[in-house]
């Protein structure tokens, strides 16, 4: 009886692996047939691979000044134009890039992470455990979002780091509601209590059992979240906080320059362009895998 039990589960594995496989098919399939959504993840490529590829890209060392050539406007040799200091606008924006996208990034992952830790335990323990932990969401999401931002910004100081810490706070909440909720569902079903039933850990329960089938909704509010956060960095950074001179952030580009917005619209407008463009393309993905993973919605 032992042997027939072994080659049962070596033959189901197959099976499982290929129906996930089927599911992805088809997730890509409904994602690439969404035309604003293939654009959005073109575009984001785009961005990944300017930020990869910067020091190539760049004509201008981003730090380089020139007070002789400061606030020209765009030209061959200036595409873009330069800023108060004669730096190049056109380099700056590309090396921008790579520290925009690490803000959203890093500040997605720090929030998937405790907060995926904190659902799954409130989720699936539930009791006490469970009230502490959302009493603890209910305490931090009722500060304002940015506002939470400036306490932790400036209790933590100016910098890349801090910034992205800052930022990933506020997303613990939201990223460990909508895990727990995920649970709360999930964890009286059937695969469940079969799992249960063979002695299974409660972390390799929650983790490897039932976060899988959770974390769809979760994939698709980060993606749209890094648009958001990268936004909330550029406004810290605007109002003194988070990143600023000479790191060539988008947001503190249009800090320095908003002083000159009235002679020189042009260091104000092209870096916001450049971010909106980017936040556009974003949101335009996630809504295309939100309707790719859960096509009832777009109903």
């Amino acid at each position: 009886m032992p042997e027939l039990e072994k080659t049962e589960l070596t033959l189901d594995e197959p099976e499982d692996s290929l129906r996930k496989q089927s599911q992805v098919k088809e997730v890509m399939k409904r994602l690439f047939r969404d035309r604003l959504a293939v654009v959005g993840m073109v575009i984001f490529a785009i961005y990944v691979l300017i930020a990869i590829f910067a020091p190539i890209l760049t004509p201008y060392n981003y730090a380089e000044f020139s007070l002789v050539e400061k606030n020209q406007g765009m030209s061959w040799a200036h595409i873009c134009g330069t800023d108060q200091y004669g730096r190049d606008i056109f380099s700056r924006l590309l090396y921008g890039t790579r520290y925009s996208l690490l803000l959203g990034l890093g500040a997605v992952v720090i929030g998937l992470a405790l907060g995926i830790i904190l659902g799954c335990v409130a989720g699936y323990f539930g009791g006490w455990v469970e009230t502490l932990i959302m009493r603890g969401c209910d305490v931090v999401q009722s500060i304002p979002g940015m506002l939470l931002a400036v306490i932790i910004s400036v209790s933590l100081g100016i910098g890349v780091m801090q910034t992205i810490v800052a930022l990933g706070i506020g997303r613990i909440a939201l990223c460990c509601r909508m895990i727990r909720a995920q649970f709360l569902s999930q964890r009286k079903l059937e695969y469940v209590e079969a799992a249960q039933a063979t002695n299974c850990s409660k972390a390799r329960l929650m983790f490897v059992h039932i976060l899988p089938n959770t974390i769809s909704p979760l994939i698709v509010s980060s993606t749209m979240g890094v648009g958001g956060t990268i936004m909330m960095a550029a406004n810290l950074s605007f109002i003194g906080l988070g990143v600023q001179e000479p790191t060539p952030e988008w947001g503190a580009m249009l800090s320095g320059a908003q002083s000159l917005m009235r002679h020189y619209p042009y260091q104000v407008i092209i870096p916001g362009l450049f971010m909106a463009i980017f936040v556009l393309s974003l949101n335009l993905f996630g809504d295309g895998l939100r309707d790719a993973l859960d096509p009832k919605l777009k109903n």
